[in-house]
C-alpha cells in the first residue's frame, strides 16, 4: 500500500511538473508526510528508527493553496493518519484520526528565493473515526519552503494545534509543493491592454491606439505624432495646420496666413513671383531687381520709392528720404533733438555744455555738470553746509510743528539754495528721538517737514520741485538714551536731488 501511494504521487508530481511555470502562480498543491506528538513535551515513540513502523503516529496530508495577494496565500489542507499513544498502542494499530483545515499563510520573502520561511495560523477540525468525536482546534505554526523550481518546492512544516476541547497537540510534515494556475496577462502600465498586445508596454496609454499614449487627444499616438503636444491632423501626422494651406505650422514660414508651398506657406499678395515677406512692396507688383516694388518717386524727392523710409513726405537723401531739419543725418522722427545738429550715435543730439552729457539725457544742457548727476553742476561746498546748517537750527515749539521765529533766516538760506540751483528738487524728511508713543512721534515728524514744506512753498520755491515726508523714531543718528543724542536726533533733513 505505501509503494502504492508512494508511485502515485511522485506520477502526479511528475504531471504538475510539465507544466510552465510562473514566477507568480495562482494555485498550488502540497503532499505531505506527517508525524503526531500528542504527548508533548515527552513523546513517546516506540521503535524511533523505524520511521514507517507501526508505532510511530503518522499520517498524509493533501493541501490546495490559493494565492491572495505578493505574500499572502489561503491553504486548505486534509490529513488523514494513524494516532498511536506511548508504548502500548503497539497492542493495535491506534486510532484513525481525520483533519480539515483553513489556514492564512504568510510567505516572509518572494516566491523566487530559494528559501522562503513561512507562517500560518486558522482554524481547524479533527475527528476520530474510531471513537466517532469530533474536536475544532487552532492550528499554527511556521515552516520552510526550499524552491526547487519555479513551480516545485520542498517543505516543511511544524504546527501546534491549539485544542477548543481535549486534544491539542504537534504535527510536523515533510513534503513537496507543486505550483500551477495562469495569472493573468501582464500589463504593466495597468491602461487595460495586455503587454503582448501593447506597442507601449510601459506608458499608460489607450486601448484605441493600442496602449501608446496620445498626449494631445488628436488620435495620433506620440510615438507617430510629429507634434505630440500640441492637436493636429492626421494627414499631416499630428501636426496642425492653422491656415489650412496644406503646410503643417512647424514647417510653415507664415502659419497664420495662407500661403504657397513654393514660399514655405507664406502668401504673394500682388501676384509679383515675390513672397510678401521678401516683398518691399507686397501689394504693389514690382521687379525682383526692384524687391518686388514698382519703380516710383511719390515725393518727388529724387529717391525712389523702394528706397525712401519716407515715401509720402519730402525728405534728404542723408536720411534715407526723410526730412531733417537740424541737418544731422538723423530722420526727425527719429531725432530727440531735432533742431539741434547733433551726433548720429545720441539720437541726432549734441552735448551743448561740453560736459560729456549729451542733451537727450542732460538735465541742465546749458550748464557744465557731471554725468553721476545728470549733466547737472555740483552743489557747492558753502551751499551744502547751508543745508547741513538747517538740519541743526530749524527748531519748533516743544511737540508741535509750529516753527520759531529763530528758524525762518535759515529757511531763507534754504530757499536761496534753490533758487541758485533751478534744476534740482529738494526732499524734507522730519525726524523724531523715541521719547513719547510711536504714531504721535511719527505723525508729529510728518507735520514738522510739512511745515517747512509751506515755508519755501510760501517763498516762492514751486511746490513740484519737493516733497516731505515723515520718519518718526525709527532712523536715529545718535543715542537716544542721552539727552545730546536725543538733541540730534529731533531734526528734519533737507536733500536735494536730480530727477
Amino acid at each position: 500500500m505505501k509503494q502504492l501511494f508512494t508511485a502515485l504521487t511522485i506520477a502526479i508530481l511528475f504531471l504538475l511538473v510539465q507544466q510552465e511555470g510562473f514566477a507568480q502562480p495562482l494555485n498550488g498543491v502540497t503532499f505531505r508526510y506527517v508525524w503526531y506528538n500528542y504527548e508533548n513535551p515527552n513523546p513517546v515513540w516506540d521503535n524511533w528508527t523505524d520511521i514507517f513502523g507501526d508505532a510511530i503516529p503518522r499520517g498524509v496530508e493533501v493541501g490546495y493553496n490559493r494565492r491572495l495577494d505578493k505574500s499572502t496565500w489561503l491553504v486548505v489542507p486534509a490529513k488523514l493518519g494513524l494516532l498511536a499513544r506511548g508504548a502500548n498502542s503497539l497492542k493495535s494499530r491506534g486510532e484513525i484520526l481525520g483533519n480539515l483545515d483553513v489556514l492564512l499563510q504568510e510567505n516572509l520573502f518572494k516566491h523566487t528565493n530559494f528559501v522562503n520561511p513561512t507562517l500560518h495560523l486558522g482554524i481547524g477540525t479533527t475527528y476520530n473515526f474510531d471513537t466517532k468525536q469530533g474536536d475544532f482546534n487552532i492550528p499554527a505554526g511556521l515552516g520552510f519552503n526550499f524552491n526547487l523550481s519555479p513551480n516545485l518546492s520542498f517543505t516543511f512544516q511544524t504546527q501546534y494545534r491549539f485544542s477548543m476541547e481535549n486534544r491539542p497537540g504537534w504535527h510536523h510534515g515533510a513534503g513537496l509543493t507543486v505550483y500551477f494556475g495562469q495569472p493573468a496577462p501582464p500589463d504593466r502600465d495597468k491602461d487595460g491592454v495586455t503587454d503582448a498586445d501593447d506597442k507601449c508596454p510601459d506608458v499608460f496609454g489607450l486601448a484605441a491606439l493600442m496602449g501608446c499614449p496620445d498626449r494631445d487627444n488628436d488620435t495620433v499616438a506620440d510615438g507617430d505624432d510629429k507634434c505630440p503636444d500640441v492637436p493636429g491632423l492626421v494627414a499631416m501626422m499630428g501636426c496642425p495646420d492653422g491656415d489650412g494651406d496644406g503646410i503643417t505650422d512647424a514647417d510653415d514660414a507664415c502659419p497664420t496666413e495662407k500661403g504657397l508651398a513654393a514660399f514655405r506657406g507664406c502668401p504673394d499678395t500682388d501676384n509679383d513671383g515675390i513672397a510678401d515677406a521678401s516683398d518691399k512692396c507686397p501689394r504693389e507688383a514690382g521687379p525682383a531687381s526692384n524687391n518686388g516694388c514698382p519703380i516710383l518717386d511719390k515725393d518727388g524727392d529724387g529717391i525712389l520709392d523702394k528706397d525712401d523710409a519716407c515715401p509720402t513726405v519730402k525728405g534728404v537723401a542723408s536720411a534715407k528720404g526723410c526730412p531733417d531739419r537740424d541737418g544731422d543725418s538723423v530722420a526727425d522722427s527719429n531725432d530727440a533733438c531735432p533742431d539741434k545738429a547733433g551726433s548720429v550715435a545720441h539720437k541726432g543730439c549734441p552735448d551743448t555744455d561740453g560736459d560729456g552729457v549729451y542733451d537727450n539725457d542732460d538735465r541742465c544742457p546749458e550748464k557744465p555738470g557731471v554725468a553721476a548727476l545728470k549733466g547737472c553742476p555740483e552743489i557747492k561746498k558753502e551751499d551744502k553746509a547751508k543745508l547741513e546748517r538747517a538740519i541743526k537750527l530749524v527748531q519748533f515749539e516743544s511737540g508741535k510743528s509750529t516753527l520759531l521765529k529763530n528758524s525762518y533766516t535759515v529757511l531763507d538760506e534754504v530757499v536761496s539754495v534753490m533758487n541758485q540751483y533751478p534744476e534740482y528738487s529738494l526732499n524734507i524728511n522730519g525726524h523724531t528721538d523715541n521719547q513719547g508713543d510711536d504714531k504721535m512721534n511719527q505723525d508729529l515728524s510728518e507735520r514738522r517737514a510739512k511745515a517747512c514744506y509751506d515755508y519755501l512753498v510760501g517763498k516762492g520755491i514751486a511746490a513740484a520741485r519737493m516733497a516731505s515726508a515723515g520718519f518718526g523714531e525709527t532712523q536715529p543718528v545718535a543715542d537716544n538714551k542721552t539727552k545730546a543724542g536725543r538733541d540730534q536726533n529731533r531734526r528734519v533733513v533737507f536733500e536735494l536731488f536730480v530727477k
